[in-house]
């Protein structure tokens, strides 16, 4: 078993860290694309569920609205005669 080795701090004259150039490993850049693919492809199937059921409630709605003023109608016709 390896002794626990501390941290690499690379300084520079300065005094200030130097940031590191190395790219992070090709397994977490893909995931970081696959999260990224994952999160719009999330939205898009939100905005399109938000969509089917305005397009599927909106004719609910207008059917329900020519309902009660035919009931609203017939009521003042009704008390009229």
């Amino acid at each position: 078993m390896r002794p626990h080795e501390p941290p690499l701090l690379d300084l520079t004259p300065e005094g200030e860290f130097r940031r590191s150039s190395a790219r992070p490993p090709w397994p977490l850049r893909l995931a970081r694309w696959a999260i990224l693919v994952a999160l719009i492809a999330g939205g898009l199937a939100a905005a399109m569920l938000a969509f089917w059921l305005f397009v599927i409630l909106v004719p609910v709605a207008i059917a329900a609205g020519l309902i009660g003023y035919g009931a609203l109608r017939f009521q003042h016709w009704r008390n009229l005669h």
